[in-house]
C-alpha cells in the first residue's frame, strides 16, 4: 500500500551494489549536474562533511535577523520561479515520473510556503511577573526526500527550516539525487553571494540507504524530518531523536446526492490528475451515492475524464499490479503496484488497458467494487476507481476503511453540512477538503499554505517554520509585570 516504501526497497540492493565499486568515483560526465562531484556549494563526499558544514553554517543562520532569514528564503523562491522550466525538465528526465507541466507548477508554488512572517512569540503576565515564550531553532535537521517531488520537497523544507534559524542535511532519493544536488547548489551559491553564509543546506554526493542511516544517527543532527512509507519512518525512529514524519496516504472522495456534480467532477479531475496522481493528498478513490452515480459518471465524462469499462479495468489491473498468489482483480490484500506504472501518463495506462484515450485526456476512471486493488492501494497513477454506495453514511464508512487509518487526507462533495460534519469527524484526517480539489488544501486555488511535508503519523500536519522550532520560556519574576 505504501509506494514510497516499495520504491525504497526496490532500489536498496541496486544502490548498495553500485556503491561498493563506485563510492570513490566521480559523478559521470553524462549526468545533468556537472558540478555535483565537487565538495562545494553544499555537496560533500561524506555525511560527516555535510553535517559539519551545516553545523558551522547554523551558528550564523541562528544569529541572523528574521529579515535576513527572509532574504534567504526569498532567494529560494526566486530561483525556483526563474529556473522552473530547467529544474522541472531535469527532474522529469531523471525521475521519469509525473508530468512536466505540473513539475514546473510545483516549483511556482514555493511562493505559497510560509516563511518568516509565520514566526511569532507569545507573552503572559500577571501579578507574579512576566513570561515570554520564544521559538528557537533546533540546529541541524536531517531531511529525507522522496523521488516523487525531489526539488519541490527540498525547496519547501529549506524555506521552513531557514526561516526558523536552522540548517539542514538532505538525503535525496537516488533516483532524484542529481537534480536535488543541482538545485541545492544554485540556492547555496546565491545565498552565499548575497548574505555571506555558505552551506546553509547540504547533501552528499552519493545517496544510499547507509548514508541515510548515518544522517539519522549523527550526533550533530538534532531533529529528523522524513517523507515516505512506514519503513523509512521506522528507520528514522530508531535513532532516538524526535522525528517529523510524512507518511503514506490513500485519500478517498465521497460524493453525495446533494453535491454539485459538474463542480465535483472538475475538482476531482484537477486533483487526481495533478502530476499523474503523485501527490499524497490527491484523490485516489471515489464513493458516490447510487442515486446520483449515473449522473456523476456523465459529469466526469463531460469534464474530460475517459471512462474504462470492466474489461479494460481488468486488463489495466493485471498490467499494473503483481499478486502474491497470482490472479487478477480480486484478492486486493495480495496486490502490489508495479513501480514502472507509478506516475506514468494516461497514454501508458490506456495502452495497458487496451484502449485509446483521446489526446489531452488527464484522467481515466471506471467503476469497481470497494475491495478492488485500485481502491485499497495507494496507487499513484491517473486512474481513479468509482464505487457506488447506497447512501452517504455507507460512503463515509467505505472511505474510512479505504483510508486505512493513515489520517492523511479526505475529500467530500456535498451541500449537506451535517453529512460533511459526520465525515470530517469519522475520517479524523490531517487534511479535509470540502467542495474543492485536493491541491486547494496547500494553497493552490484555496486558502491553505504549501509544503511537501505533510506530517501525518507524528501529527504536526502541513509543516511551517514553527514546526521546526523549540519552545523556550523566559521568566521575569515580579519586575516588568504589566498588570
Amino acid at each position: 500500500m505504501q509506494i514510497q516504501e516499495q520504491l525504497i526497497a526496490d532500489i536498496a540492493k541496486e544502490v548498495v551494489a553500485r556503491l561498493r565499486v563506485q563510492l570513490q568515483q566521480p559523478v559521470s560526465s553524462a549526468a545533468p549536474v556537472t558540478r555535483a562531484a565537487a565538495p562545494q556549494d553544499g555537496v560533500f563526499a561524506t555525511v560527516d562533511e555535510a553535517v559539519n558544514a551545516a553545523y558551522e553554517a547554523q551558528k550564523k543562520v541562528g544569529a541572523m535577523s528574521l529579515a535576513d532569514r527572509g532574504r534567504m528564503t526569498n532567494i529560494i523562491v526566486r530561483i525556483c520561479e526563474e529556473r522552473r522550466e530547467e529544474l522541472g525538465r531535469m527532474e522529469m528526465e531523471e525521475t521519469k515520473v509525473g508530468r512536466l507541466d505540473h513539475k514546473i507548477l510545483k516549483l511556482m508554488n514555493m511562493r505559497h510556503v510560509l516563511s518568516v512572517d509565520s514566526m511569532h512569540s507569545e507573552a503572559r503576565s500577571d501579578r507574579t511577573g512576566l513570561c515570554v515564550i520564544e521559538h528557537a531553532p533546533w540546529g541541524v535537521i536531517g531531511m529525507m526526500l522522496p523521488v516523487t517531488h525531489s526539488v519541490p520537497t527540498m525547496a519547501s523544507n529549506a524555506i521552513n527550516i531557514l526561516a526558523a534559524g536552522n540548517t539542514a542535511v538532505f538525503g535525496p532519493h537516488p533516483s532524484g539525487a542529481k537534480v536535488a544536488q543541482y538545485a541545492l547548489q544554485l540556492f547555496n551559491r546565491e545565498i552565499e553571494r548575497e548574505l555571506g553564509v555558505a552551506n546553509v543546506i547540504t547533501t552528499i554526493r552519493e545517496p544510499s540507504i547507509e548514508a541515510a542511516e548515518q544522517i539519522f544517527s549523527h550526533p550533530k543532527i538534532a531533529l529528523l524530518c522524513v517523507t515516505g512509507g512506514s519503513a523509512v519512518v521506522k528507520a528514522a525512529g530508531k535513532a532516538g531523536k524526535r522525528v517529523i514524519a510524512g507518511g503514506p496516504g490513500n485519500p478517498p472522495v465521497v460524493v453525495d446526492e446533494t453535491a454539485d456534480l459538474d463542480h465535483a467532477a472538475k475538482c476531482i479531475i484537477k486533483g487526481a490528475s495533478f502530476d499523474n496522481n503523485l501527490l499524497c493528498i490527491a484523490e485516489k478513490e471515489i464513493f458516490v451515492v447510487a442515486s446520483v452515480a449515473d449522473a456523476f459518471i456523465a459529469a466526469m465524462r463531460r469534464a474530460g475524464a475517459f471512462q474504462l469499462d470492466a474489461a479494460a479495468i481488468e486488463r489495466l489491473t493485471k498490467a499494473a499490479f503483481t499478486f502474491e498468489s497470482g490472479g487478477g482483480g480480486g484478492g486486493c490484500a495480495r496486490a502490489h503496484v508495479k513501480k514502472e506504472f507509478v506516475g506514468k501518463d494516461v497514454a501508458v495506462l490506456a495502452a495497458a488497458a487496451g484502449v485509446h484515450a483521446p489526446a489531452g485526456t488527464d484522467l481515466l476512471f471506471g467503476e469497481t467494487d470497494a475491495n478492488h486493488p485500485y481502491v485499497v492501494e495507494e496507487q499513484m497513477m491517473p486512474f481513479v476507481p468509482v464505487v457506488r454506495v447506497k447512501d452517504v453514511d455507507a460512503g463515509i464508512a467505505a472511505a474510512v476503511k479505504a483510508e486505512h487509518g493513515y489520517r492523511h487526507t479526505a475529500i467530500m462533495h456535498s451541500q449537506d453540512v451535517n453529512a460533511v460534519t459526520r465525515m470530517a469527524r469519522a475520517m479524523n484526517t490531517t487534511l479535509f477538503i470540502h467542495n474543492a480539489p485536493s491541491p486547494a488544501s496547500l494553497g493552490d486555488g484555496g486558502p491553505g499554505y504549501f509544503s511537501h511535508s505533510v506530517a501525518t503519523p507524528t501529527g504536526e500536519g502541513v509543516t511551517t517554520p514553527m514546526t521546526f522550532t523549540r519552545q523556550r520560556q523566559i521568566i521575569v519574576g515580579n519586575a516588568l509585570r504589566i498588570i
